[in-house]
């Protein structure tokens, strides 16, 4: 087991004026120019960033030649709660390949959105691969080995031509050799790394210009104008990373166990881990970070927090909220 990183309180839970629970993590902050210009416990200790990797496997199956664009090139970086219209958009994806979702290597889901799930029931539907988060993903990969004459029956082992092709380009992006591979919740290879590493990441993807001479970062501003202007895909109506980047323009991607990266507008940008492995006050701190960096200003912070779901309840009133504690 490896030995848990310093790290720092993050964030607590408000009831009625008491402090209810605590949440202790580890967060780092790149300014604009990627200096280093604050770090809360030890953000070079390895972590798995889960979803928070996605956007580093999206940009790596445009490198290998995948043709897509807008709400396709979006949902597959992205957590979606699995509606009908993000069901479609990777149902497209595989349509395009000549696949169909028995080709999914992810595992049968419901939706998380409630209003879809409601509906399923009511038409007697059930769990499906196109329904679980992290269908779009799987779409593009596969998509990635149908253009590239790779076998797409195994395309989620570890020695397949598209996962040696996306670790590489992960290493490049991180800047650290990768020693660590798990297995996260889809499927997929995950790899451990550094949390400024994966921040680095995040920045050199957020930053690209569709304009730059290099064919990596016109893939990666490609990629993150799919985002900006296809929110809903990466996470649904009314949830977290959609609302941030809705109402700020912040690049945000959640990942499971608590982790969590934005990078504003202007380059700044926030990763962190909570140690607990709670999402619940992810968004929060990174943008309580983010404002306190200068990046967000805090009007547009504290308008953008009352509409996350972070409100403490007492018999279906308000009385306490979950909050950042830096």
């Amino acid at each position: 087991m490896p030995t848990p990183p310093a790290f720092a309180e993050l964030a607590v839970v408000d009831r009625n004026g008491f402090i209810e629970s605590r949440h202790h993590g580890v967060a780092v902050v790149l300014a604009p120019d990627g200096s280093e210009t604050l770090a809360l416990g030890d953000p070079s200790a390895p972590f798995l960033p889960r979803s928070s990797m996605k956007p580093l496997q999206a940009l790596a199956c445009l490198s290998a030649g995948v043709d897509l664009a807008d709400e396709r090139l979006a949902i597959s970086m992205a957590s979606h709660c699995g509606t009908d219209r993000h069901a479609e958009v990777a149902r497209g994806i595989l349509q395009s390949a000549g696949l169909t979702e028995d080709d999914l290597g992810c595992p049968a889901a419901w939706p998380t959105d409630t209003a879809s799930r409601d509906e399923l029931v009511r038409d007697h539907g059930g769990p499906s691969p196109l329904r679980m988060n992290c269908s779009g993903k799987h779409a593009a990969m596969l998509l990635t080995c149908v253009a590239n004459g790779w076998p797409t029956e195994n395309y989620l082992d570890l020695q397949h031509p598209l996962q040696v092709h996306i670790r590489e380009v992960i290493e490049r992006l991180v800047g650290e050799r990768l020693t660590t591979t798990a297995i996260d919740g889809c499927g997929a290879p995950v790899y451990a790394m550094s949390l400024v590493g994966l921040a680095r990441a995040i920045q050199r993807i957020a930053t690209s210009s569709e304009r730059s001479p290099f064919a990596l970062h016109r893939s990666a501003g490609t990629l993150v104008r799919a985002v900006r202007e296809h929110p809903w895909t990466i996470d649904g109506p009314g949830r977290p990373d959609t609302v941030v980047i809705e109402r700020l323009g912040v690049f945000s991607k959640m990942g499971a166990e608590g982790v969590q990266v934005m990078t504003a507008p202007d380059g700044t940008t926030v990763a962190l881990k909570m140690l607990d492995g709670s999402n619940r006050a992810g968004h929060v701190v990174a943008l309580r970070l983010l404002e306190r960096a200068g990046a967000l200003t805090a009007e547009a912070v504290a308008d953008t927090v009352a509409h996350l779901p972070l409100s403490v309840l007492g018999g279906g009133v308000e009385v306490g909220a979950i909050r950042a504690a830096v």
